[in-house]
C-alpha cells in the first residue's frame, strides 16, 4: 500500500486529525489506510521518536475524549492539541466529531472547538461534512440522518440519539444544532446545487457574506466524491475542516476519481483466532443486541454493576471480580463479553442514575471510571492470559478505556464492517507486542459483530469508483 501511487498528491502527511473519541479516531485512520495511504492514530501528542516510527505515513492522528468534555476543559486541553496538528502541516486538518453530531453547549461542543482553532489556523472557512453513505449516514437539505436496520430515521426521531442519556438530539438541522454552540456565522451548500455543479460559486458566496462554517450536504456517491473535489480545491495554504470520516471518504472519493488513488487496495490478512474477549460500557440498543447475538452462539456473558463505580473499594472490587471470570472463561476454552448494560431499557441505567445521584459526584466522572475499569479487564486478561486479540464496545468506553492499556498507536490492519477495522496496537510494553485490536462505538457494526472480529478478515480489494 506503500507504492508510488499519488504523484500529483502533495509529499508528506496529507490529513491531520484530532478524534473527539477513540472510535471515531480509529475511524479516520481506517477510512485513509485502506484506501492505500498508510495511517497512524496516537493516544497522545507523539514524541519526536514516536512519529519517527511512522514516517512516510500519509495520515497522522491523535485520539482523545473531548465529546464528553465541557468548554473549560476544551480551552484548556484543545489549543496544545490544535498547535501539534499546525505542526504536521498537513493540507488537510480535521477534528473528527461523530456521524451523529454527539454535542450540545455544555458537552462535547463541536462549536467551542471550531472557535479554538482560529487562533491557531487561518481559518477562511471550516467545511462542516458530517455525513457518510458508506455507514448510512446522510445529510439533505442541512438535515442529518441515520440508518438502523432496514429504516432510515431523522436524527432528531433516532431511536437511539433522540433518547441519549447525555447529549439527546433535538434538532436534525445541523446547524440550527450548531448554532446552540457557536455564534460563528454559516452557510449550507445543499445537495441540488452539489449535483448542479454549483458548489463552487455558492462557498464563494458564502465566504463573501462572511460564513465561517459551511456545511455540505452528502447523499450518494456522486454527492460525496463532489464534496472532496469542493474541501481539496478550495484548501488553499491549509485548511482546518469539522465532520466525521466523512470527510475522508469524501476526499478519498475524489482523489479516485481523479486517479490520484488507485480503485483497488489489498488489505492485509489477519486471520481468525482461537479466543477472543469483548468488554463493553455502550447503552446503544445496536450493542445490546450485538451482545446477545454473540451469547446465543456461544460467548460467555459476564456482567458488571456499575452503579458500584461510584465507590473506589467497591469497583475494584467488582474489576477484580470481572477479571477473575474472564480468566476463568477463556480458560474452558470459551469468549468472554463484560459488559455493564443491555441497552437504554435496562433496569440498570436507573440503578446506576440514582447511585450517581446519592453519591453527589459527577456522572462524566463515574462513566470515565467504567470505561478505565473496563480496559484494566481487559488489559490484566491480555498480560495474564496471553491474548491475541479484543474488542473495547462503546465510543466513550473505548477513550478511556483503551487509554489504560499502554499502548501509544494504533494501526489499521484489516476491515472488519464499515467504522469497523481490526488494529495493531504499538507499545513498549512486550505482553501487548502483537496484540490486536478493535474498538467498536456503541452503534457500529452488524448483529454478528463480535463473530466477524474473531474471524478476522482475509486479504481482500477494498475500494472502488465514486
Amino acid at each position: 500500500m506503500t507504492g508510488d501511487l499519488h504523484q500529483k498528491l502533495p509529499e508528506g502527511p496529507l490529513v491531520a486529525w484530532y478524534g473527539d473519541d477513540y472510535t471515531g479516531a480509529s475511524a479516520v485512520m481506517e477510512v485513509l489506510t485502506f484506501a492505500g495511504l498508510p495511517s497512524v492514530l496516537f493516544f497522545d501528542i507523539p514524541t519526536p521518536e514516536q512519529r519517527g516510527m511512522f514516517a512516510g505515513y500519509r495520515g497522522i492522528g491523535i485520539a482523545g475524549v473531548a465529546r464528553t468534555k465541557s468548554p473549560q476543559w476544551m480551552d484548556e486541553n484543545l489549543p496544545p492539541i490544535f498547535a501539534a496538528l499546525a505542526d504536521i502541516g498537513a493540507p488537510i486538518t480535521h477534528y473528527k466529531v461523530c456521524s451523529t453530531l454527539d454535542s450540545s453547549p455544555e458537552v462535547g461542543s463541536i462549536g467551542r472547538a471550531a472557535e479554538l482553532s482560529q487562533a491557531i489556523f487561518d481559518n477562511q472557512w471550516m467545511p462542516l461534512v458530517i455525513a457518510a453513505p458508506e455507514i448510512a449516514r446522510y445529510q439533505i437539505f442541512g438535515n442529518l440522518f441515520a440508518t438502523v436496520g432496514d429504516e432510515t430515521f431523522r436524527l432528531d426521531r433516532h431511536p437511539t440519539m433522540s433518547r441519549h442519556p447525555v447529549t439527546p438530539m433535538e434538532e436534525a438541522d445541523v446547524l440550527a444544532h450548531l448554532r446552540r454552540q457557536t455564534e460563528m456565522a454559516s452557510a449550507l451548500i445543499d445537495v441540488l446545487s452539489l449535483k448542479a455543479g454549483k458548489g463552487h460559486g455558492i462557498l464563494s458566496e458564502a465566504r463573501d457574506a462572511g460564513a465561517r462554517l459551511v456545511a455540505i450536504d452528502i447523499l450518494d456517491q456522486e454527492t460525496l466524491a463532489e464534496a472532496g473535489r469542493l474541501v481539496w480545491d478550495n484548501r488553499g495554504e491549509g485548511l482546518f475542516s469539522i465532520g466525521s470520516q466523512g470527510l475522508e471518504y469524501a476526499l478519498c472519493a475524489h482523489w479516485r476519481a481523479t486517479g490520484d488513488l488507485p480503485d483497488c487496495v489489498s488489505s492485509s490478512d489477519a486471520g481468525e483466532v482461537d479466543r477472543i474477549m469483548v468488554v463493553s460500557g455502550s447503552c446503544s440498543p445496536v450493542t445490546a443486541d450485538q451482545i446477545a447475538h454473540a451469547t446465543a452462539r456461544g460467548f460467555d456473558p459476564i456482567r458488571i454493576n456499575p452503579a458500584r463505580a461510584v465507590d473506589e473499594m467497591s469497583w475494584r472490587a467488582e474489576i477484580e471480580r470481572a477479571t477473575d471470570r474472564a480468566l476463568a472463561s477463556l480458560n474452558q476454552g470459551n469468549d468472554p463479553i463484560v459488559y455493564s448494560s443491555s441497552g437504554p431499557d435496562d433496569p440498570v441505567t436507573n440503578e446506576f442514575n440514582a447511585a450517581v445521584r446519592q453519591s453527589g459526584r459527577l456522572g462524566e466522572e463515574v462513566n470515565a471510571e467504567i470505561g478505565r475499569g473496563l480496559g484494566q479487564v481487559l488489559g490484566s486478561v491480555v498480560r495474564e492470559a496471553g491474548l491475541t486479540r479484543g474488542v473495547i464496545a462503546g465510543g466513550d468506553t473505548s477513550s478511556y478505556g483503551a487509554s489504560t492499556l499502554g499502548v501509544f498507536a494504533l494501526t489499521a490492519l484489516a476491515p472488519i464492517a464499515p467504522g469497523v477495522a481490526l488494529c495493531q496496537a504499538h507499545s513498549h510494553d512486550t505482553n501487548l507486542a502483537g496484540f490486536q485490536i478493535a474498538l467498536k462505538g456503541g452503534q457500529m457494526g452488524n448483529q454478528n459483530i463480535f463473530e466477524q472480529i474473531k474471524q478476522g478478515c482475509e486479504n481482500t480489494c477494498i475500494g472502488g469508483k465514486a
